[in-house]
């Protein structure tokens, strides 16, 4: 396995590199009103100078990692949201490194979910792969380095879009099998903003790039965890519908690094309702069941297959889900799952942030069924149908 020198442009930063990267995020003036604006919203009581002095004891990453961006999630989830909760962790035993590939609804909030609550039940924070178009200033990618985020770049293409591939996934083996550090990757490239959550083949021919023996030998190396993120009510779904139409109207259409901070911001501060984070088992075993003389293609194809199926058994449903899915596709399939007034509460919800969307030629009936959607997929995907 190569040295981690070859890793400095992708890395996650160490722990001897914590207090100079601190150092220079504390002297950016927009980092500085960012973090005020956190600072007011998540932890009142505390002022920017003691925030600096805060920062300034960490010697570690593991320090800064386990106090305030634990702190952060926690207290940032409880204030937007009714519960948060997690199961499947006696999956997650420490002396194995794993590869946790979740579902992806929100910018920020997915891997830091994933991890802090593994940190919260004595297991390893993960390392992040985190894509370099959210890294829009620098001081973003100082941030999430240190918080043990690794550079996903995209935006390439052609020969320098293999050796790219090939460079992560030898980082992403070499963190699971030498520093047994665990590791947690979306999916896909980007929300699935229609919350039809599909493992994309790409992802796990990038995984097996960098391990040893054939397909199936390298995924199993990186004892790979489906994770099912469920949150009751998505933030950013108007924001998505908006982008749907944005789209539909202007095939050229594409989001500014604006709209990506938009995002970012809701997803934190907005109301989640329930969150709850599933933890599946690791996919080995089935993997072992993958037909040796199926072509390269199509032994991808199934771990896909795989991973989704465990990603859809472990959702979290709630009324609202079912109500999107019996409007539909269901016909009143799941009409025992909510009462009329989970239908009130659904409603009112969606016309609220129907309310939000700031469209001049404004599709209301197309918006509520791209709202309907990211709510009801879930079920049919459960469901099978």
């Amino acid at each position: 396995m190569e040295t981690t020198d070859v890793f400095d442009n992708i890395r996650a930063y160490r722990d001897d590199e914590t207090q100079h990267i601190v150092e220079i995020l504390l002297q950016d003036p927009e980092f500085k009103r960012i973090i005020g604006i956190v600072i007011e919203r998540v932890f009142p009581q505390m002022t920017w100078a003691s925030f600096c002095q805060l920062m300034r004891s960490y010697k570690t990453m593991t320090e800064f990692q386990t106090d305030i961006v634990r702190r952060f999630v926690f207290d940032l989830v409880g204030g937007a949201s009714d519960s948060l909760d997690s199961s499947g962790l006696e999956n997650v035993v420490p002396e194995r490194a794993n590869v946790f590939i979740s579902n992806h609804r929100d910018i920020i909030l997915d891997a830091s979910l994933v991890s802090t609550l593994l940190c919260k039940h004595g297991l390893d924070m993960t390392e992040i792969a985190i894509g370099d178009n959210l890294l829009v200033r620098p001081w973003i990618e100082h941030l999430v380095r240190l918080n043990r985020s690794f550079i996903v770049r995209r935006g390439i293409s052609g020969r320098q879009m293999l050796e790219n591939s090939t460079l992560l996934s030898k980082y992403i083996h070499d963190t699971i099998e030498n520093r047994h550090r665990p590791i947690w990757i979306a999916q896909r490239e980007g929300r699935a903003k229609d919350s039809n959550d599909r493992t994309q083949e790409s992802v796990l021919k990038m995984l097996a790039m960098g391990g040893e023996g054939n397909f199936v030998e390298s995924l199993k190396s990186l004892n790979i965890i489906p994770v099912s993120l469920s949150y009751e009510y998505d933030p950013c779904d108007y924001l998505k519908a908006k982008e749907f139409q944005q789209k539909r109207d202007t095939p050229d259409f594409s989001k500014s690094a604006k709209d990506d901070m938009d995002s970012m911001e809701m997803g934190m501060f907005g109301y989640k309702g329930r969150v709850h984070i599933r933890y599946g088992k690791v996919i080995n075993s089935d993997l072992e069941k993958i037909d040796p003389t199926l072509s390269r293609n199509e032994q991808t194809a199934e771990a896909a297959r795989l991973i989704d199926a465990e990603i859809f058994r472990n959702y979290t449903l709630y009324p609202g889900n079912y109500i999107a899915y019996d409007r539909l596709w269901g016909q009143g399939a799941c009409a025992n799952k909510y009462t009329a007034a989970d239908i009130k509460v659904f409603d009112t919800y969606l016309d609220k942030h129907l309310e939000k969307i700031d469209l001049p030629n404004k599709d209301l009936p197309f918006l509520r069924e791209k709202l309907l959607t990211m709510y009801g997929y879930p079920v049919k995907n459960q469901r099978g149908n």
